[in-house]
């Protein structure tokens, strides 16, 4: 697919070939500018039948942008768990603030609290928002599938530890991806001043104007309910536990 950007040659069935001004691709708008004339034509990539100068389509998905990475990361995981990669966990939470939620994949031991840290295994939904990318060397848009191949080559030694069994993880991760995807996805945080920890799993949506879920009840995932030292259960493991040093987030943040 070719690039879309200002100074691209285009062609329009009634206004014939022109140039490109102005993009804004958080909304499929262009302006343009057709033969001699002096003001710009204001074209919509989703509906006015736009061109590229060789009559290839230019198209522009109409449905909202995700806000976040976190469906695509967990169609991600799924792909690989399939394939024999049990040992690949996600764990997703929000940032204090409440407007983006972090993601962090890890592989090797099933340890939700002490998680090994590698370059490009992490990120935030404020970022994702600006760059919607990763951190791999993948593209925008790419598919499971692709997203597989892309972090394979970026950290084999990573994934590496990845592979192994893990049954009662990935099936319950299954479950979770059949009932949420692609229009939402799970969050193992939630703040403690609403109340105790919530009997089933949080879950937010990934893009702007989905309805609230409500779909079945889907349970945390498998030994976590062991991280709990008291039959309260009134903090999360977000808010108590003491971050490394080299965590790549401050706990403020």
């Amino acid at each position: 697919m070719k690039s879309v950007a200002p100074g691209t040659v285009i062609f329009h069935r009634h206004r014939g070939y022109g140039v490109i001004t102005s993009v804004n691709l958080l909304t499929g708008w262009i302006s343009a500018r057709f033969g001699s004339e002096i003001r710009t034509l204001d074209l919509n990539l989703g509906s006015d039948e736009v061109q590229h100068a060789d009559g290839e389509p230019i198209l522009f998905r109409r449905r909202p942008p995700d806000r976040m990475p976190h469906a695509r990361l967990m169609a991600l995981v799924r792909e690989l768990h399939r394939a024999g990669y049990q040992r690949l966990y996600m764990y997703s939470w929000p940032r204090p603030s409440g407007l983006h939620w972090r993601w962090h994949l890890f592989a090797g031991q099933r340890n939700w609290m002490e998680r090994p840290w590698r370059e490009g295994w992490y990120g935030s939904g404020s970022d994702y928002n600006f760059n919607p990318v990763l951190g791999w060397g993948d593209a925008p848009g790419e598919t499971a599938e692709q997203l597989v191949r892309t972090l394979a080559k970026f950290d084999p030694h990573g994934l590496a530890q990845a592979l192994g069994r893990d049954e009662d993880h990935s099936e319950w991760f299954e479950r979770v991806c059949a009932a949420l995807l692609p229009n939402y996805a799970f969050t193992l945080g939630w703040d403690r001043r609403d109340g105790p920890v919530p009997s089933s799993l949080p879950v937010i949506a990934v893009r702007r104007g989905i309805t609230a879920y409500d779909g079945p009840a889907l349970p945390w995932p498998p030994g976590w309910a062991r991280l709990w030292a008291g039959p309260n259960m009134a903090a999360s493991p977000l808010l108590t536990r003491k971050l490394p040093a080299n965590a790549p987030f401050d706990a403020g943040d």
